[in-house]
């Protein structure tokens, strides 16, 4: 097997801004896995929260490279469970490796990767839209230049009220609300139950990661759902997510791929947790991934390609929300 990686620097249509930082490129890696005739993609983006560069992905996936290219017939699990000892501190550098072995296993087998795992996708979830914090003017005019029937506003400033207020003066659209971890217990119920009278669905991450304290009062006490973000991280965090939220949004960078995130959503559903997994500004390489995916969650925050300035693949499009697949096999990916 041959591993060949590509770098891009992914500029957005606006400047994206969330309570702890703005950027107005996304630098993000492509894995490529080829074999046999076949291939299979994979990406990873650089997030300076979780201390992820391209360099270090790089750096980190190279160390791995003979254990990759001697992989023959390991099934996804098999071939995660093989990488994973030498990746288990840089889950970013996996999710690319595993998403891009899922792929070419599934091109392989001549599936789609829903079909692959017997998923019936005809009850899909739509996916949400995010409106990143700026001035409320241009939260509006972003909102109204992207009709869409699910936003997710990012919040995290003194006016987080005044934004959804003057939102929904502009659309009856599904909205629901993220923190990224700037608010107290105290904001987090106070304004739950503004934002449930201005039609918010739930919140996501409304306190610090850390602060399992005050999240299980938020949980007890909120008129809101809660979910939890970076709060969940690898697979032991379903558990400690479970009675402090009401459901958690799964990242696949965070945990390291597709074959764990699987893992993650059916331990959540055991649980009574809803189930979402939600997206780090990828390109339509990263957010084909999570496509196939949908069928077993609630809900989906998969718009990093729509964020997008120009894109550098083609495969799943989405059109007011939903998702359709392209007629091809695996994740359904084209590298353009």
């Amino acid at each position: 097997m041959k591993l060949i990686l590509r770098t891009y620097n992914l500029k957005l249509k606006h400047t994206f801004r969330i309570s702890r930082k703005s950027i107005d490129f996304q630098p993000s890696l492509i894995v490529e896995l080829q074999d046999d005739g076949f291939y299979g993609y994979g990406e990873a983006t650089s997030n300076p929260y979780y201390n992820i560069t391209l360099e270090i992905l790089q750096d980190d996936i190279k160390k791995v490279r003979h254990v990759v290219e001697a992989a023959l017939y390991e099934t996804p699990e098999e071939f995660w469970l093989k990488i994973n000892p030498f990746l288990k501190d840089n889950p970013f550098a996996l999710c690319a490796l595993d998403n891009a072995y899922n792929d070419l296993y599934a091109r392989k087998k001549g599936k789609k990767m829903y079909e692959l795992w017997n998923y019936d996708i005809n009850h899909n979830p739509l996916t949400n839209y995010t409106i990143g914090i700026d001035s409320i003017e241009n939260m509006v005019l972003k909102m109204k230049g992207f009709p869409w029937p699910i936003y997710k506003i990012k919040l995290g400033t003194p006016e987080d009220i005044a934004i959804v207020t003057e939102l929904r003066k502009h659309s009856d659209a599904v909205f629901r609300v993220d923190a990224n971890c700037a608010w107290t217990v105290e904001e987090a119920l106070s304004n739950a139950a503004i934002l449930k009278d201005l039609g918010v669905e739930f919140i996501e991450q409304p306190l610090k990661a850390d602060n399992w304290e005050g999240q299980r009062e938020v949980f007890e006490n909120s008129v809101l759902p809660i979910m939890a973000d970076e709060s969940c991280i690898a697979e032991g965090d379903i558990a400690k997510c479970h009675n402090h939220f009401h459901g958690v949004n799964i990242k696949l960078m965070k945990c390291g791929g597709i074959t764990p995130g699987k893992r993650m959503i059916t331990e959540a559903k055991k649980l009574g947790l809803k189930t979402m997994v939600g997206c780090m500004t990828e390109s339509t390489v990263g957010i084909s991934a999570i496509a196939h995916l949908l069928p077993e969650l609630d809900f989906v925050d998969m718009d990093g390609a729509l964020l997008l300035a120009q894109d550098i693949a083609s495969g799943v499009t989405i059109k007011n929300g939903k998702t359709y697949y392209p007629d091809r096999t695996g994740a359904g990916v084209i590298l353009f």
